[in-house]
């Protein structure tokens, strides 16, 4: 009897967080850490719309299907974009950490603070569709970013927090365990990869897939002149001759592809600076303006802002991670920081 109310026990404690993010999501179970990183894609046939693959094995068919199976990513700019495809995605994500179908996880959900409460319902909703206990917490992601890079949100001080996502950027002062200003951009890694899209039509008439870009960014991108500049080739389609071509680019080329972006980022750090109060403006300049979310990882990024604001910058020590780590520890410490979350009874 005493082992099966254990193992009632276990299922019932797998309380997870998900940071349900544009690019990728992840997923923390309490106790654990994080047990999953998938890329947030869903390949579907269009026949019969059903599910072919999740994550890893369906981002790897994007820009190579046939025309009866698409590749889609379920969120745009931080939000759903496709409510059931969402949901199922999520429920493939939870089934995989939790296989018991009668578990009803406890689940907190990340999302941008500039949604609004419809798009919060949306992804409560999808939350408890896919088998999460009611009610579904939501945590506003640069509150979670900044648990998860370390600051001391619940002191009566100044942390700034600049989390830049795969769909949106979230810049946030925080004090005494709640967000004083903020500015959420629905400017991310996506805009960057489009960005040099775009170049690479206009300037070499090269037409580049989703994932070459991607590539192109994570080698060649930086918000700042480098040391050395870099030089590489780059294969696509030729605009004109639909043939195979490829060009050399350089780091040069492709921080003026990002240019826009970037200083679209860097524009809401300043204003959220603009519009803080003088004393927690004092804090930061003391403390640093912390950055996370993979688009801290953009070669230069920390001197571009330094350079723009006079604030000092600290990159998270696991940036990536960040917000998949803070909105797990809401669930370690759940009683100490319950009260950074809504919950869909009281929203």
């Amino acid at each position: 009897m005493a082992s099966i109310l254990n193992a009632m026990a276990g299922l019932v404690s797998r309380d997870m967080a998900v940071d349900l993010g544009t690019a990728n999501t992840l997923v923390y179970v309490r106790g654990e850490g994080i047990v999953l990183d998938e890329p947030s894609v869903v390949a579907v046939n269009v026949h019969d719309g059903k599910v072919l693959a999740v994550g890893s094995d369906a981002k790897r068919m994007i820009g190579r299907t046939p025309n009866h199976i698409q590749a889609i990513r379920p969120l745009k700019d931080g939000v759903i974009a496709d409510f059931d495809v969402c949901e199922r995605m999520l429920r493939h994500f939870i089934q995989k950490v939790h296989p018991s179908r009668f578990a009803k996880p406890r689940m907190v959900i990340c999302v941008p603070s500039g949604i609004t409460g419809v798009e919060k319902r949306a992804v409560q909703e999808a939350a408890e569709f896919a088998g999460a206990r009611r009610p579904a917490y939501i945590i506003e992601e640069p509150m979670a970013a900044a648990i998860g890079a370390g600051l001391p949100v619940q002191d009566p001080a100044g942390n700034m927090i600049v989390d830049i996502g795969g769909g949106t950027t979230e810049v946030a002062v925080i004090s005494l365990g709640g967000v004083v200003v903020s500015q959420s951009v629905r400017v991310g890694g996506d805009e960057l990869d489009a960005a040099i899209v775009q170049y690479a039509k206009k300037e070499h008439g090269l037409v580049l897939g989703e994932r070459t870009s991607e590539d192109v960014k994570l080698a060649l991108a930086s918000a700042w002149p480098l040391q050395e500049e870099m030089y590489a080739e780059v294969r696509g389609r030729d605009l004109v001759t639909g043939l195979p071509k490829t060009v050399v680019t350089s780091t040069v080329e492709v921080r003026e592809a990002i240019a826009e972006p970037v200083a679209a980022i860097v524009d809401a750090v300043k204003i959220t600076l603009d519009n803080t109060p003088p004393e927690l403006a004092a804090d930061i300049m003391e403390r640093g303006i912390m950055l996370a979310g993979g688009g801290a990882l953009l070669a230069g990024l920390p001197e571009r802002i330094y350079n723009e604001t006079g604030m000092p910058v600290i990159v998270a020590p696991d940036p990536l991670y960040a917000v998949a780590l803070g909105s797990g520890e809401t669930l370690e410490a759940f009683e100490a920081l319950k009260d950074v979350l809504f919950s869909s009874d009281h929203d």
